[in-house]
């Protein structure tokens, strides 16, 4: 019996995903940056997060992390880390329903033209 592999098992084709989701995110982010939207989009962002509370709420996030660690036994870098997918948690879907939105627009308009 032939047992060599072909080459397109589900974990080539996941890496195959992951390459094309990779590429699609880039050309979409530089459709954004040249267009200006992006500046925008991160702006709206930065509003809405501090509107919602995310922000205040990181914040103590991060105090009970340095407090419970101590100032001088973590670094920035490792606090980064740390609070990274307390930060994406935290992010409303409101929110990222509304920049998902925003930026389907921004890419419709701009194929249009």
């Amino acid at each position: 019996p032939d047992t060599q592999r072909t080459g397109v098992g589900p974990v080539d084709m996941a890496e195959d995903k992951k390459a094309k989701d990779a590429q699609l995110r880039a050309a979409i982010n530089q459709q954004l940056v040249e267009s200006g939207e992006k500046e925008k989009l991160k702006e709206t962002l930065r509003q809405r997060l501090i509107e919602c509370g995310w922000r205040d709420q990181l914040k103590a996030h991060c105090k009970e992390i340095v407090k419970a660690k101590g100032m001088e036994q973590i670094t920035v870098e490792e606090l980064v880390a740390e609070i990274t997918p307390k930060g994406r948690e935290l992010v409303p879907d409101g929110v990222k329903k509304e920049l998902l939105k925003r930026i389907r627009t921004v890419l419709s308009q701009q194929q249009q033209q």
